[in-house]
């Protein structure tokens, strides 16, 4: 299906995502929604919640679960997205598709200035995530990526005590078992764990720690024999060389079924700080202080990126594309580094 360009698309009369932005400030935000499954249940749940939003078009591959959705939610259902687009008109979509499955939909969105929300992983491979980055870039719409970690006030918390301090460790996990869809296992549909799973570790470390200058890798396999069509790795470690200094490394595993662990360790001369989901803890010499998260990571992120359509301010996203291009980035270098056997700069 062919695209047209986002110059073309203004010049038929349809509007950037500025003056989209400007035209709906104060007013009810139009959502389109493209993957009705998965996460989009998430979101779902919390913008239906929210006032000042109108749903108004569900697009799945399968049929049905647009129809659920709409039935649900309001709106009309379709299986193509740029028929929903021209129909329903909305001002943002959320996206939520498998990672080999961004085939198009954001491109022809910033083509019709229509804001975005992008589940990650944002792609599989180098060139599309480059590609979309640059249209949005010259659409100059709004966009936000799902890395949800971010929303969590604890997680605000942790940013504010680690400003100005010199990391020297970073020490990541996601060990757990293997998601059930037929996708993940697939190493050209799913990109492998570290991209479409521990990516969320990845880039916490980066969001407290900073940029990444050096991956290197290495993965193993031959434990999961019994599960068909696989071919992701079973488990790997990503050790990283930090722009600041300090050294990071990341495992991932998907062979965990009795039970794993999501956390990120990070150690500076002062104090090091364990972070599991929304809790922090920061351990100082005679003191430990615990921090709880009081809100939905999700909920927090729908928040931000509804206002920012709704009012143009977009400062207060904490994931646009461009930066979620930099968390995808290294986790490509890390595929590449197991392949080659080389340290790669993402």
């Amino acid at each position: 299906m062919a695209f047209l360009s986002g110059r073309a698309w203004v010049a038929e009369g349809l509007v950037s995502g500025e003056q989209l932005t400007r035209r709906g400030a104060g007013t009810m935000v139009k959502l389109a929604f493209v993957g009705c499954g998965g996460i989009m249940q998430e979101h779902y749940r919390h913008l239906s919640a929210m006032s000042g939003v109108k749903m108004v078009g569900h697009c799945d591959i399968i049929k049905e679960r647009a129809e659920s959705a709409a039935s649900h939610f309001g709106g009309e259902a379709f299986t193509e997205y740029e028929a929903m687009y021209d129909k329903v008109k909305p001002n943002a979509v959320y996206i939520a598709v498998p990672p080999y499955a961004h085939c198009g939909m954001e491109e022809a969105a910033a083509a019709r200035g229509i804001h975005l929300f992008i589940e990650k992983p944002i792609a599989t491979d180098r060139e599309t995530a480059k590609r979309v980055d640059a249209v949005i870039r010259k659409a100059k719409i709004i966009s936000s990526v799902g890395y949800c970690f971010r929303y969590y006030d604890t997680i605000q918390t942790a940013r504010q005590l680690l400003n100005g301090k010199p990391v020297s460790l970073v020490i990541g996990t996601w060990n757990g078992g293997m998601p059930g869809v037929w996708w993940w296992r697939r190493m050209d549909k799913s990109g492998g764990q570290a991209v479409e799973q521990t990516t969320h570790m990845f880039d916490l470390m980066r969001y407290l720690c900073g940029e990444v200058s050096e991956v290197y890798a290495v993965a193993s396999t031959g434990c999961m024999t019994k599960v068909e069509n696989y071919n992701v790795h079973d488990s790997s470690a990503v050790t990283m060389r930090l722009k600041n200094g300090g050294s990071a490394t990341i495992t991932s595993s998907c062979v965990c079924n009795h039970g794993g662990g999501v956390t990120l360790t990070i150690v500076t001369p002062e104090a090091t700080f364990k972070i599991a989901g929304g809790t922090v803890t920061v351990h100082e010499a005679g003191k430990v202080t615990e921090y709880q998260a009081r809100v939905n990571m999700y909920e927090e992120e729908d928040k931000v990126f509804i206002e920012a359509v709704r009012t143009g301010k977009r400062t207060r996203i904490k994931s646009t594309y461009a930066d979620a291009l930099k968390t995808f980035n290294v986790t490509i270098a890390a595929n590449e580094s197991i392949v080659s056997g080389l340290p790669v700069k993402p």
